[in-house]
């Protein structure tokens, strides 16, 4: 159910133009301060992993652990993808507000290791 709702907001998100999908597309947001919050696939290849995670954890980017690399991509269009960043404050604010208060509160905190 959890999933299923962060999935849902994810693929508004990107469809209204308050997303960003893909590793090189997400770090050069991050570089220039537009994300927000940044929600990564834990199964993906260990090499998209250590372009991105890094980064984030540098740039005090909070990161949730998502779903697989496969329902990420298909929530918001794509076969599959590593990381979506999240650009608007307030969809920021509503994909935190799911993990508040759940079992999965534990995975939205800030710097989540991935290692």
């Amino acid at each position: 159910m959890l999933e299923r709702r962060l999935l849902g907001l994810l693929g508004l998100g990107v469809r209204a133009g308050n997303a960003i999908i893909g590793v090189d597309r997400v770090r050069d947001a991050v570089v220039r301060g537009k994300i927000r919050l940044a929600v990564v696939a834990p199964d993906v290849s260990r090499h998209s992993l250590d372009k991105i995670v890094p980064l984030l954890t540098a740039r005090h980017v909070q990161m949730i652990e998502g779903p697989t690399g496969a329902s990420l991509g298909a929530a918001v269009g794509r076969d599959s993808t590593a990381v979506v960043g999240i650009t608007n404050p307030a969809l920021a604010r509503g994909v935190r507000k799911l993990f508040e208060g759940t079992d999965a509160a534990p995975a939205a905190r800030p710097r989540l290791s991935v290692r």
